[in-house]
């Protein structure tokens, strides 16, 4: 289980083993990454046309902070994103390019892994495999090579583990803990011959973690299987926010209560019981007749701030003022998304932030 490094010095050793770790988000980014829209995947129709300006402005408030990276189809594509941005007011010198086809856009999950070795200052890439949230919706084929053209465009070296991984599956510390979610790694769909037990020796050795932490599962209308993005995040290193709902008789009420005592009862690898900061759901946001995975937990922590998606829904502003209150030191940034929600993901489905060193 080493993986297979590009370079033939290290390819016995894992990231681990080498002293490479995946910090937390609010690390200082050098980039946060990005696979632009461009197909009817996940927006059909007029859809697409009515997510982008949403997308845009998303694009606009990260790179206030950092440069933004930016995966698209071709080169008319480049054209057209260039167009929008700086019609919106963008700083162009803030954004990057690679040409690459893509299937769809959701680069948390089919993007690269960075991780950083604080001894040595060298950055290295996690290329896991993907397959659509256990085979969902195929072709994925183009999203999968996604790392590997990230890597060649930053001359980076890349392990590929061998095994399936999406990172809104996965929230880290960045002091040793890794907090997932059992419906989704541990379903038959992703990696059916590793046991909980395996799955967590390739975590710890691929993220550079020493402890795995499992909360039950995810929100209704969550096609992932209960990615973790959309219920806990770190918001330090020992402070979780967790979502609650309100409603006892809405779906999400029972697993969120399950997800809640789990986290009360973990232990981080000081002996600490976790902070809990309980963060209100959205009401629920149904759109053409199915729930939408709406979440003010799937926030990217940037340098500029911390971008919460809103929905124009009653919680909105009480979860904000959570949110600042969880994030003294950082500004808030609400973003309307509820547009974008409708492909059933929001702002850290879509993002991939890679650490400055």
């Amino acid at each position: 289980m080493t993986g297979n490094l590009s370079s033939n010095r290290y390819e016995s050793l894992t990231p681990k083993q080498l002293g490479f770790l995946f910090p937390a988000e609010w690390h200082k980014h050098r980039a946060t990454w990005l696979t632009f829209p461009h197909s009817e995947a996940s927006w059909q129709g007029e859809k697409l046309d009515r997510m982008r300006p949403q997308y845009l402005q998303f694009i606009k408030a990260i790179s206030q902070g950092e440069q933004v990276g930016i995966l698209t189809n071709d080169i008319s594509l480049r054209e057209y994103i260039r167009e929008e941005l700086d019609r919106i007011g963008v700083d162009l010198s803030r954004i990057e390019f690679v040409i690459k086809p893509t299937n769809d856009a959701w680069c948390r999950d089919h993007g690269p892994a960075f991780l950083i070795n604080p001894a040595t200052g060298k950055k290295m890439i996690v290329d896991w495999e993907y397959n659509a949230w256990g085979g969902k919706y195929p072709p994925f084929d183009q999203d999968n090579q996604t790392p590997q053209a990230i890597a060649q465009y930053l001359d980076l070296l890349s392990v590929k583990p061998g095994i399936v991984m999406e990172g809104g599956a996965v929230e880290f510390n960045g002091a040793g803990s890794l907090l997932t979610s059992r419906s989704c790694l541990l379903n038959q769909n992703r990696n059916p011959h590793l046991s909980q037990e395996e799955i967590e020796l390739y975590l710890m050795n691929f993220y550079g973690v020493d402890q795995v932490l499992w909360v039950e599962a995810g929100i209704a209308g969550d096609d992932t299987d209960g990615h973790i993005d959309d219920t806990t995040r770190f918001v330090n290193e020992d402070t979780v926010v967790a979502c609650i709902e309100e409603e006892p008789g809405d779906d999400n009420y029972e697993v969120l209560q399950t997800n809640l005592k789990q986290l009360r009862d973990m232990r981080l690898l000081n002996g600490k019981q976790l902070n809990i900061i309980e963060l209100p759901m959205p009401a629920a946001i149904d759109i053409d007749g199915f729930r939408a995975p709406g979440s003010y937990a799937n926030f990217l922590i940037c340098n500029a701030g911390v971008i919460v998606p809103v929905f124009n829904n009653p919680n909105d502003d009480r979860a904000i003022g959570i949110l600042e209150q969880a994030f003294p030191d950082r500004k808030v940034i609400p973003l309307p998304a509820d547009e974008i929600i409708w492909g059933q993901g929001s702002f850290h489905c879509l993002s991939q932030q890679e650490p400055e060193i």
